[in-house]
């Protein structure tokens, strides 16, 4: 059984972007257009910029799927850079560059601290992999991840909670239509607060200004038990916290409660235990967020994360230049003024992508009859009455 792991490659205005996808389980059907719609979210979103006029992402895929069905080895996925043609000049692989270096770094971005790490000269040696650009690779392996999930009963979505101080009413929301496509432009469900985080971007663009939000991802229809307490690092809180501040300007997560279980007292907190008349266990509550010691406790897993406003700013801010030294305004590459419904398909894929991972250490990962057989099994064990038998 080998580890579910992936890794892409990629610049933003390179020819082409990759990942490579190892250890999901032989058997499992995919379809192209399952992958490309999740493609089409990531670039869809009121307040993106020119670049998503450009691009139309579709998938290809170039190993590991034969006619439709998963074969057990290395799946490779490819996105299309249609871009590139207007950057060869200055992204060529091989000959001398067209234009001048971008020697003005940004704050907030991986600029300054990119160019002194790896001894560069030109800030788009760093700009161009830093760039959020590479989650489009994240958003293809997700929608496999998320395939794959499909199939034993296991659904991730996602919506905004908050942008640009618009907070939406969760009293409006109901939680089971979370995923069901409404016609949003910002992943959002409530209408009210989505016209109101509509006009605060309108205003943040005529200021050359940009800004972020909020996210929520919700896992429904996992088994408890998924994960572990016995080693820091097979945590899956900590597993999924990890996997969503990887996402590019994502600052803070947290699960269930969060934070207010730092100001509220433990009767407040803390999710009850019931046993219905069939004798299964619930909780009436979920501030844990699904998640106790590390494991699935058998509700939802819920997330939020926080995405700071995009650090390119049309009316830029104050910086250095990295060869002079001297004062200047941060340089200007085409951007968004938000993308935080983006963000949330990122989300979306990098916690489906964990839960995933976590199935497979647990269930195996060869062949898909065995894991839904195995999973199957397991779930009988805890439906029966295991405290007779401690």
């Amino acid at each position: 059984m080998s580890e579910l792991r992936f890794m892409t490659a990629g610049e933003s205005h390179g020819p082409r972007l990759t990942a490579i996808l190892e250890g999901l389980p032989a058997g499992l059907r995919l379809e192209r257009e399952d992958i490309d719609r999740d493609l089409a979210r990531r670039q869809q979103g009121y307040g993106r910029g020119g670049r998503m006029k450009i691009e139309t992402d579709k998938v290809e895929v170039l190993s590991g799927v034969r006619f439709n069905e998963t074969l057990g080895g290395p799946i490779t996925l490819q996105v299309i850079n249609k871009d590139f043609a207007n950057w060869n000049g200055r992204m060529a692989a091989f000959g001398e560059p067209e234009g001048a270096s971008v020697t003005a770094a940004r704050p907030g971005h991986a600029d300054l601290t990119g160019v002194m790490k790896y001894d560069r000269q030109d800030v788009r040696d760093i700009l161009e992999r830093s760039s959020a650009r590479e989650t489009t690779m994240r958003v293809a392996v997700g929608a496999v991840c998320k395939a794959f999930l499909r199939e034993l009963g296991i659904e991730v979505v996602s919506h905004v909670t908050t942008l640009g101080g618009i907070d939406v009413d969760m009293s409006k929301i109901d939680r089971s239509k979370i995923g069901e496509d409404i016609g949003s432009e910002l992943n959002c469900y409530d209408a009210d607060a989505e016209q109101q985080m509509k006009q605060r971007i309108d205003e943040a663009k005529a200021a050359g200004d940009t800004l972020g939000g909020i996210f929520e991802v919700i896992v429904k229809g996992l088994p408890m038990g998924l994960g572990s307490h016995i080693q820091w690092d097979r945590r899956l809180d900590a597993r999924l916290s990890a996997a969503m501040m990887s996402i590019q300007a994502i600052k803070g997560v947290e699960i269930g409660a969060g934070f207010d279980c730092g100001r509220l007292p433990g009767s407040e907190i803390h999710d009850e235990i019931f046993v219905d008349e069939a004798g299964k266990v619930y909780r009436r509550t979920n501030r844990a967020g699904g998640l106790e010691g590390g494991m699935t406790n058998g509700e939802e897993v819920v997330l939020r994360a926080a995405m700071k406003p995009i650090p390119t700013l049309m009316t830029p801010l104050k910086s250095i230049d990295i060869k002079s030294r001297e004062a200047v305004l941060a340089c200007k590459e085409r951007s968004d003024t938000c993308a935080v419904s983006a963000a949330s398909v990122v989300g979306e894929a990098m916690v489906a992508f964990v839960i995933a991972q976590a199935i497979c250490e647990k269930f195996g990962s060869d062949a898909l009859a065995d894991v839904k057989a195995a999973m199957q099994a397991y779930k009988e064990r805890l439906a029966k009455d295991w405290w007779l038998h401690a």
